[in-house]
């Protein structure tokens, strides 16, 4: 069953829109992540127009993180006062993010951009995952017993000045990390059109140590914030959200992630971060050899500018 996607200007098969949803949502439910990161990439492969894959993506994103966030917030596992700092300055990272997108696509350097930047931003992230999940579970077959920092435990970022009490998270740190860190997710999310959860957790974790116990609420709540500024920002400046193609998505991922929230119960942290890692490699490797390796098709014509 072929459907017309008027912004993305081409036919696809609304079947094949549903499944990459819902197999995008099942990872997502199996990984506790955002499937931004993945379902952008598989877009821009099957065809869809880079620019309307990143901007049509934000509002799947946003969809998909509003009733996790909801879901936490019910059951108390929002700091709600760290995340109006890292909503405030991811919004502004998204100004940053559309602004760049734009003057990209302009100069014709989108699809290039984006291809380097998932390129380099996953397969470092991938590498790191997969580095230490491979720890992980040499030591736990060596019988070894990793003991975790605990989240009071401080480091040299929290002996930085503006120091801010955020009582749900039991911290009392600098807030220009925090800044820090929603500046770079929002502008980075708005660009390549990811919501940056699997990089906000382990920044939360790892650098400011945000208790596990609120970590991934907040993080969603600014997700879904960040997101959503993202989304109106590119329908109103570059017009490339396809409502119909983010509808489509959002309806596969919904079903999907039920189902992959189920499978993940029978999955170790270490396996699951392991695999993952795999996955993010695999994507990354892609964008790779799309560098690299002759297209299909070695001539494209794009409309950068209307003379007036």
């Amino acid at each position: 069953m072929q459907i017309y996607l008027p912004i993305a200007e081409l036919s696809v098969n609304l079947f094949f829109l549903v499944g990459i949803g819902g197999a995008v949502g099942f990872l997502s439910g199996l990984f506790g992540v955002g499937g931004g990161f993945l379902l952008t990439p598989l877009l821009i492969f099957s065809g869809v127009p880079t620019a309307v894959a990143v901007a049509s993506v934000t509002g799947q994103v946003v969809a998909a993180s509003t009733s996790g966030a909801l879901s936490h917030y019910r059951r108390g596992g929002i700091d709600l006062h760290l995340a109006l700092y890292l909503v405030l300055s991811g919004i502004l990272g998204a100004f940053g993010g559309v602004a760049a997108f734009a003057l990209l696509r302009e100069a014709g350097q989108l699809d290039l951009v984006i291809a380097l930047g998932f390129l380099l931003l996953l397969g470092f992230v991938g590498i790191m995952m997969l580095q230490e999940s491979v720890r992980s579970l040499l030591k736990r077959r060596q019988g070894i017993v990793v003991r975790e920092r605990l989240p009071h435990q401080h480091n040299w970022m929290h002996g930085l000045p503006l120091r801010v009490r955020f009582k749900k998270s039991r911290l009392y740190i600098s807030v220009l990390p925090v800044l820090v860190i929603g500046l770079f997710i929002g502008f980075v999310g708005s660009l390549l059109g990811i919501g940056g959860g699997f990089i906000m957790v382990p920044a939360l974790v790892y650098l400011l140590r945000v208790p596990g116990s609120v970590v991934i609420g907040t993080s969603l709540a600014q997700v879904v914030a960040m997101m959503a500024a993202t989304t109106i920002l590119h329908a109103v400046q570059s017009q490339s959200v396809d409502i119909l193609l983010a509808f489509c998505l959002m309806v596969g991922g919904v079903a999907g992630a039920q189902f992959g929230a189920a499978a993940g119960k029978h999955l170790r942290g270490e396996q699951l971060r392991g695999l993952l890692a795999l996955l993010v490699l695999a994507v990354a490797i892609r964008f790779g050899l799309s560098l690299v390796l002759t297209p299909s098709d070695i001539y494209s014509m794009a409309v950068t500018s209307i003379a007036r």
